[in-house]
């Protein structure tokens, strides 16, 4: 989602920006607003719509509140669209659909949580204002009146956009304490809208981040992905940080805030995982591209690839500082996190293969590596692999133009040799040069362990020097099948 214009944000100027996008929402839904006002009841957009429509923006949810029951608006919506359906009933959402436009209309409502409850308690309300009280934030609390367009900002929610700032309808302390997800909501708008939080709310998110102990982790991860799939995700970190709040939700990550020595002999881990994590986005491709943006993988990884220093951190001789095999303890850190937020094995394996990934490419250019080492390079990575391209260029945040110059180069160098040895090899899917079935007709042995061990054999051979051929890997195979014949009787 963009943030706010440059220029020109004055309440009169985003009102002109809005008309457009309300008009078209209006036109799409007519006769909506009609129906509910015949069978007398209210009916407004509300949310996000209308905060987009003066960013200039058309929401992809079209969200309403009324004052029908959830019966009553179904019936208005079966009249109204080609399906409808059941959202949330008992929360007072029913959604439907009318060729391509989708609405969902939610019963005028408050929202709270009992203490101790992971689910919050809803109640319908009875008024417009009353509902956009209990939202989230001012921004989010206009709305637009169907079917004639009136607009309703109680609580100068249009006010708080044009100045870029973001407050909460009624005090902090009441808004996080009926709902403490909204805790994890300002870091997610800071990021996504750049809007700078109100050192009011900034002050009830520190108070109330313990809160955050009866919200579902499922709810958490959720706000956590919006905010690192963000315009700006580091803004929204950085505020989770600053007010303690990742010390409930993400704690790896305020823990990297390493005390830097006088002498700076090395960076501040959480500054420098910032960075890299800016740097990765900006390494993000167009939409056509390897890895397009926003990619929450190369994100999450560019921000954890480095939790495993504080776990590590050595003080060597001389006054050095070491953090050995850091990125296998990152990558079990990272694993715990994330599974205890409920993401999905597929993300969690990922970002933890990166982490655990991203120090490889380190030496190459003093060293330089066999062909060898850059097909195992390559078969380790696997689908991961221009990910770890992106990764393991961001992780360059040196000040020293003439290291991150060599660093540069060394990495064109080694992607000019996958390219070179992909186009020699096929080396995206380095196999054997004889399979399952060929191994067992050429030992005459039924399928085992030592098929198993046979293949890889024959892998670690493809390995080290490219392909054989089906010749010459038979041969290495009968060599290597009467060699482990000879040890057998030998033992």
């Amino acid at each position: 989602m963009q943030a706010l214009p440059s220029s020109d944000t004055t309440p009169a100027s985003l009102m002109r920006t809005a008309l457009s996008v309300l008009s078209t929402i209006a036109a799409e839904t007519d006769p909506l607003g009609s129906m509910f006002a015949d069978a007398g009841h209210e009916l407004a957009l509300v949310g996000g719509p209308v905060r987009d429509a003066f960013l200039g923006r058309r929401s992809a949810d079209l969200d309403f509140a009324t004052s029908a029951r959830p019966d009553e608006t179904h019936a208005i919506l079966t009249a109204w669209g080609d399906a409808t359906w059941d959202v949330g009933r008992e929360f007072g959402t029913i959604a439907a659909r009318r060729g391509d436009v989708v609405v969902e209309i939610t019963t005028y409502r408050t929202e709270e949580y009992d203490v101790g409850s992971r689910k919050p308690v809803v109640a319908f309300g009875s008024d417009l204002e009353g509902d956009l009280s209990r939202r989230d934030f001012r921004v989010n609390a206009m709305a637009v009146r169907l079917p004639d367009l009136t607009f309703v900002d109680p609580f100068h929610g249009l006010t708080d956009l044009a100045a870029g700032v973001l407050n909460t309808p009624a005090s902090p302390q009441q808004s996080f304490d009926d709902d403490p997800l909204r805790i994890l909501r300002a870091a997610r708008f800071a990021a996504q809208l750049g809007l700078d939080v109100d050192p009011g709310v900034m002050a009830a998110m520190t108070e109330y981040a313990p809160r955050l102990a009866i919200v579902s982790a499922e709810r958490v991860q959720a706000e956590l992905v919006k905010t690192m799939v963000a315009a700006a995700p580091r803004r929204g970190i950085e505020l989770l940080v600053e007010t303690g709040v990742a010390d409930v939700v993400l704690p790896e990550v305020p823990a990297m805030r390493l005390e830097i020595d006088e002498h700076h002999r090395h960076k501040d881990v959480y500054s420098h995982s910032l960075t890299v994590l800016d740097q990765a986005i900006a390494l993000e491709s167009g939409p056509d591209g390897p890895v397009p943006g926003p990619d929450l993988v190369l994100r999450l990884a560019a921000l954890l690839h480095d939790v495993g220093k504080p776990d590590t951190r050595r003080n060597e001789p001389g006054g050095r500082v070491s953090f050995h095999h850091h990125e296998i303890v990152g990558a079990k850190l990272a694993r715990r996190r994330m599974k205890a937020l409920k993401f999905d094995k597929a993300t969690t394996v990922a970002v933890c293969d990166l982490i655990a990934l991203h120090l490889r490419f380190h030496g190459y250019g003093e060293a330089g590596w066999t062909d060898s080492a850059v097909r195992r390079y390559v078969t380790d990575a696997g689908p991961l692999l221009e990910r770890l391209h992106r990764l393991t260029r961001a992780d360059c945040t040196t000040r020293n133009r003439a290291k991150a110059d060599r660093l540069s180069h060394a990495y064109d160098d080694l992607e000019q040799r996958i390219a070179e040895l992909r186009d020699q090899e096929e080396i995206d899917a380095i196999r054997p040069d004889l399979d399952g079935s060929q191994i067992m007709a050429i030992l005459g042995i039924p399928p085992g362990r030592e098929v198993g061990a046979a293949y890889k054999h024959l892998l670690g051979l493809r390995m080290e020097e490219g392909p054989l051929g089906a010749e010459r890997a038979e041969a290495e195979l009968r060599a290597w099948w009467a060699a482990r014949g000879a040890e057998a009787d030998a033992g």
